[in-house]
């Protein structure tokens, strides 16, 4: 079934799933740096240091909403470029490594009402689910550079 898209426009399809990945690539390092921040301000003793906990909490939480929100629009995304430009997905490890981080970061989100009621499972959970995004996130983007510079070598 072909779909109603101007040939002409198809092929610049391909551009927004990278561009949104490396924006939400940028996003995941700043939200790791306030993650890093509400940890370091949870556990400290000082008072003026447990006031710096609500700032970065609350914009941790922010830049996280929004890392899952369109991590999952911009996967859903890439598949339906691909598709549509193809017709068919391409079965691989960029594939099967974008859906598992779809899959971890809806997990790591869920584990939020766990840690707000103080359990350290539920936040060495959120840790290791999201360096283990971070790093195939960083994998994810030099393998779609690859596939983006064969998509540019074929137009």
């Amino acid at each position: 079934m072909d779909l109603p898209i101007p040939e002409s426009i198809k092929p610049w399809l391909n551009f927004f799933h990278p561009a949104i990945m490396w924006i939400l690539l940028a996003l995941t390092i700043y939200a790791l740096y306030l993650g890093i921040k509400v940890r370091n301000s949870r556990t400290a003793t000082d008072t003026e240091k447990k006031k710096e906990f609500a700032k970065f909490k609350i914009k941790h939480h922010q830049v996280g909403s929004f890392l899952l929100a369109f991590m999952v629009l911009g996967s859903l995304g890439g598949m339906a470029v691909t598709y549509i430009n193809n017709g068919k997905l391409f079965f691989g490890p960029h594939l099967l490594a974008g859906l598992g981080m779809t899959g971890a970061i809806a997990i790591s989100a869920s584990l939020t009402p766990f840690m707000q009621k103080g359990q350290d499972w539920a936040r060495y959970s959120h840790i290791v689910l999201n360096v283990s995004i971070l790093g195939l996130f960083s994998w994810q983007a030099v393998t779609g550079v690859e596939i983006l510079l064969r998509i540019i070598s074929k137009m």
